[in-house]
């Protein structure tokens, strides 16, 4: 499999952005789908997932209520909708996919940099300017 994600640039505290990842290569609608981030001297954390199968989705309390994940209209196609960005989302932002991850992969995964997500993006900055 293969995941490789985009969308991240330089915006204003306040602004809003759409992060997308295309995940190819995975053979079934038996995985989850999450974004992670990692800001720099920082450990990579989570964000948000999404449990492919259902739907189910989750976020990490730092951007509950701002940011929504979601399946993009093409096939195996996540979306990140951050709004409201602050200063302390400015971070490397990586896209991953788990095989045979659900709901469990989701909540497991998510206060930790994601060890069972077996494929990871390279990454796309996002940088919110004061």
């Amino acid at each position: 499999g293969e995941v490789v994600e985009s969308g991240g640039e330089v915006v204003p505290v306040g602004g809003s952005l759409r992060l997308t990842c295309i995940a190819s290569g995975l053979p079934n609608d038996e995985y989850a789908m999450a974004w992670f981030r990692q800001a720099p001297g920082k450990a990579r954390e989570g964000v948000s997932c999404l449990a492919w199968k259902d739907g189910q989705t989750y976020y990490t309390d730092p951007v509950k209520g701002r940011f929504t994940v979601s399946r993009g209209n093409g096939k195996n196609t996540l979306i990140l909708q951050m709004n409201s960005l602050k200063p302390e989302d400015t971070a490397m932002y990586y896209c991953a996919a788990g095989y045979r991850l659900g709901r469990i992969g989701c909540t497991s995964n998510l206060d930790s940099p994601g060890p069972d997500f077996g494929y990871w993006g390279r990454g796309t900055q996002v940088t919110v300017s004061t």
